[in-house]
This record gives structure tokens, C-alpha cells and sequence, in this order.
């Protein structure tokens, strides 16, 4: 093994590779990254076409005090990585009567169109926003950067004195209800369960702090889309002399005696003192570990309750398309039985929600001169069929859909064109059932109850990741590292203590 430094293998260069390698070698650690894919960043990479450049994964900007944060960890200033900008509007709701609302960073408009909804919504919307803050201040205080070993770490007399007026033990849907009864008003407070990987049925109440995240703290975006962040955190982890191995897919971690040895991969065996995955982290224990070094059984993430993964179209067009704005939420009458056929009843919704992106309306990088970029997402129960031939069947199919929500023609003067979907998150991330996000945001799968950062079973063994507490989200990713790369020093100072 190393002398001097200690040794590091991170296996996966997604947010949680890149932000955990550039924390650790900053403490002083060898760190190399091993990259399954040609490129890095993980569900966040980016596919380029004919001018049009889109990102394959995350595509909200939430939460930007927590990428300042982070950055000011190296004495730097994010800016110094990539652009940001404040979105006006933040997000256009279109619902299944064609009716349309904007939410924008007039918080009076916003509180206006709440009062429209129902007599007194805004009154109550002012009232949902407080506690919503209330509780985003508490959590980022107390619970969101919390290392949980135990279930006591978690179960503390705080959490109890204060569980009930976070809403950690009702579900959102429930916790909504007492605020607004109109469907507009309950669906813009949860519509942001979903990309969380849950319905807002079985999400605990806590989770209206997202309300607190768009409306208050705002929707940004970074110029060049959310691939420049990973290459700012590239630039980053160079910075700080990590390495990187891409083409390099690990196919086993090296365990003897209970400890971690480092990782098998086309290139030979490669030694490590430690070893970080951002790899699924199903992936990880069923794949690449022997059965007796496994956290779980086959039956734990058999059992989990998963989160949807993703029927997604990158759609390039040579026309403009006015009525969009940079992000557009359209919500189905069917609202409760999309969500039924996601995490009930699994089967392809014919009259989903879903979301269309268009970062042209905001950025002239990603699409030619008077052409626009389209990202069109439906969320979709994982583990479901997905051939070919019901692809291009189920994208006709919402496309129609789509056209006749916009009032607009897409298809006659598309020129890029790629559907992904639950093969493509299989082959590409080795993702359970297809899933695009991971597990969900139930109570049992919540801070000390998703699964842990450290391998219960072998010593030296790490995760990041949207696995791990506090899960899914791209800021949620960033939190998860610097947990694990403290985590993981203090570790090897008890280490050296007994030793």
C-alpha cells in the first residue's frame, strides 16, 4: 500500500465522484477516479449534435448557497468556475385545461395567482413559504449535513421535540391539504416530489421546504447548461491533482480479511487504502462485491421502493417555439393516476405529466442561431418493457400530446432526435430496474434509513452519491461528499490513534 499520502480509488466521475475526489486530495489524499464512460460526469453528461447541445441529466439549479458553500471549502469562489444566472420566469405551469400560470421571482405576482386559485391562497401561500423556511433553515442546521451511524443519531431528542412541525412522520400530500384545497395550488407545491424520486403520497411533509427552494431562494441556471459545473469541478479536482482513468469500468472490489484492497479493472488490479463509489450502489454490492461483503441482500433492493426513471426525448428543432419558456411543468388531469401507474401499478401513463425543458430560451449555446433545444421528460415506474419498436410508438404518442397542449407543431422541423429510457439508464449506470434517480424519499428510505455511506461489512469502503443521505438532487450529491470525505477523515485519525 502507500506510504506517506493514503491512497484513494473513487469509482464513478458523476457529481458525487467529483466532488468527494477534489475534497479528499485537497486533505492530502492520492486520489484517482475511474470512469466507467469516455466523459465525465455520470447522469450529468452531455450529448452534442449538429450544434445542439443537450444535458442528459439534471437540469435544475436549486439550492446555489450550498455550490458557494462548497467552493469557499478551497478558498474559492464559485464563479470562478462556471457562470450563473437568475431565471425570469423560474418555471411555466401549463394544467390539463390549458390554463397557464408563471412563477417568477415576484414573489406578489406569485402570492397574486395564489389568490386567483382560491379566496385567502395568498394569505395561506405566505403562511406555507414560513414554514417551509423555517424548516430548510432548521434542516440545513441540524439534520441535512448530520453524519447518521445509528438510528439514535437520527431518532434525537431534537428531531422529536421538533418532528411533528417539520412533518417528518405525515406525508406532504397530507401536510398541503391543510393549506390548499384547489388541485392548481396542491400540484405547484409538490410537482418537485418527483424529481426527488417520490410521490407526494408517501414523501413525509418535510419536504415542502422545496417550496421554500424555488419560490424564495430562486431557480437559477449555469450558462452552457449543467455540464458546466462539471467541468468547473473537473478543473477543480486537477486543481487539487486528482487523476482520472476513463474507458475504465471496475468489475470487482479487491476485499481480504474484511478490509478493502482496491479495485479489478480491464487494466489490472489496482491497489488502494481506500475505496469511494458514486456508482449505483445497488450496482455496487450485487456486482462488484462477493455475496459475504455485502450491506444488503438481492431481496433489500428487491423490496426498496424505487424512484421513477425516465422516459426522456432530446428533441433539436430549426424553428423557435414562443410559448415555452426555459422550463414548462405540464400537469395531467390524471395527476393522481400517473403517480398510481408509477408506484402502484406499474405501466406506461397514457395521459402523464411531464416536463419539457427549452435552456435556448435562456442560453445561445445550445442550439444554432434560430433553432431551439427541447428536453422532454415523462416520469415512468422502473422496470418496465422498453424496446424499440414502443418507443418510437410512445413517443408519437405524447408528441401528438404535446402539440396539442402547446397549440404548436414540433415534429415538422425537428432536425436531432434521441429517445432514452429505462435500457439506457441500465447499460449506461448499471442502474437497478432502469431507474434514473435512485431510491425514493419514503420515511423508511429518509437520513439514517437509505443506505449508509460506510460498508457495514468491509473496512475502507465509502459511498456518495444520491444513494446515501441526504439522497437525491443534485445539491443533495455535493452535501453527501462532504459528509463522506469528513466521515472519512475521521476515520483514519481513530485509525492512527489506535493503532
Amino acid at each position: 500500500m502507500s506510504k506517506g499520502k493514503k491512497k484513494v480509488l473513487v469509482v464513478g466521475a458523476g457529481f458525487g465522484g467529483l466532488t468527494v475526489s477534489a475534497l479528499l486530495a485537497h486533505k492530502g489524499w492520492d486520489v484517482t477516479i475511474l470512469e466507467k464512460n469516455s466523459t465525465p460526469g455520470g447522469r450529468a453528461r452531455v450529448w452534442e449534435k449538429d450544434e445542439y447541445l443537450f444535458d442528459m441529466g439534471p437540469s435544475w439549479y436549486l439550492m446555489p448557497e450550498v455550490f458557494e458553500e462548497y467552493f469557499r471549502l478551497f478558498g474559492k469562489e464559485r464563479k470562478d468556475y462556471y457562470e450563473l444566472e437568475k431565471l425570469d420566469p423560474y418555471y411555466q405551469v401549463i394544467f390539463g385545461n390549458g390554463e397557464r400560470v408563471t412563477i417568477t421571482p415576484d414573489l406578489e405576482q406569485t402570492l397574486r395567482t395564489f389568490e386567483s386559485f382560491e379566496a385567502g391562497g395568498a394569505k395561506r401561500l405566505q403562511e406555507y413559504l414560513s414554514q417551509a423556511q423555517y424548516k430548510y433553515e432548521v434542516a440545513m442546521r441540524d439534520f441535512l449535513y448530520r453524519d447518521y451511524r445509528t438510528v439514535w443519531d437520527f431518532l434525537n431528542r431534537k428531531l422529536l421535540i421538533e418532528g411533528s412541525r417539520l412533518g417528518v412522520f405525515f406525508s406532504l400530500d397530507r401536510f398541503v391539504g391543510k393549506y390548499f384545497k384547489d388541485h392548481r395550488a396542491k400540484k405547484i407545491l409538490e410537482y418537485a416530489m418527483v424529481f426527488l424520486g417520490a410521490s407526494p403520497k408517501n414523501t413525509p411533509g418535510l419536504y415542502s421546504i422545496m417550496s421554500h427552494v424555488d419560490m424564495n431562494l430562486g431557480v437559477y441556471y449555469p450558462k452552457g447548461g449543467i455540464h458546466s459545473i462539471v467541468r468547473g469541478l473537473v478543473k477543480l479536482c486537477e486543481e487539487q491533482g486528482v487523476r482520472f482513468l476513463y474507458d475504465t469500468e471496475v468489475k470487482s472490489i479487491l476485499v481480504r480479511d474484511g478490509k478493502v484492497m482496491g479495485v479489478r479493472a480491464p487494466q489490472g488490479d489496482m491497489e488502494a487504502d481506500k475505496v469511494v463509489v458514486n456508482a449505483d450502489y445497488s450496482h455496487a454490492e450485487l456486482d462488484l462485491l462477493p455475496e459475504e461483503c455485502r450491506t444488503f441482500s438481492l431481496s433489500y433492493w428487491e423490496k426498496a421502493v424505487w424512484a421513477p426513471s425516465m422516459f426522456i426525448a432530446y428533441l433539436g428543432l430549426n424553428r423557435r417555439i414562443p410559448s415555452l419558456s426555459h422550463h414548462n411543468l405540464y400537469f395531467s388531469d390524471a395527476w393522481d393516476d400517473h403517480f398510481h401507474s408509477i408506484f402502484q401499478d406499474p405501466k406506461w401513463s397514457e395521459d402523464p405529466s411531464f416536463y419539457l425543458s427549452c435552456p435556448s430560451r435562456t442560453d445561445p449555446l445550445v442550439a444554432p442561431k434560430d433553432g431551439e433545444n427541447l428536453f422532454f421528460l415523462i416520469p415512468v415506474a422502473p422496470g418496465l418493457p422498453d424496446h424499440d419498436e414502443f418507443r418510437e410508438s410512445y413517443f408519437q404518442r405524447m408528441m401528438d400530446k404535446v402539440e396539442g397542449i402547446l397549440g404548436e407543431k414540433i415534429r415538422p422541423y425537428l432536425r436531432v432526435k434521441r429517445i432514452y429510457s429505462q435500457k439506457d439508464f441500465r447499460s449506461d449506470y448499471h442502474a437497478f430496474k432502469g431507474t434514473a434517480l435512485g431510491l425514493s424519499h419514503t420515511l423508511r428510505q429518509t437520513a439514517i434509513f437509505r443506505p449508509p455511506r460506510r460498508s457495514r461489512k468491509v473496512k475502507g469502503l465509502y459511498y456518495t452519491g444520491q444513494y446515501p443521505h441526504p439522497g437525491v438532487g443534485v445539491p443533495s450529491v455535493f452535501i453527501c461528499s462532504v459528509i463522506t470525505a469528513e466521515g472519512m477523515e475521521k476515520d483514519v485519525r481513530e485509525e492512527a490513534g489506535s493503532a
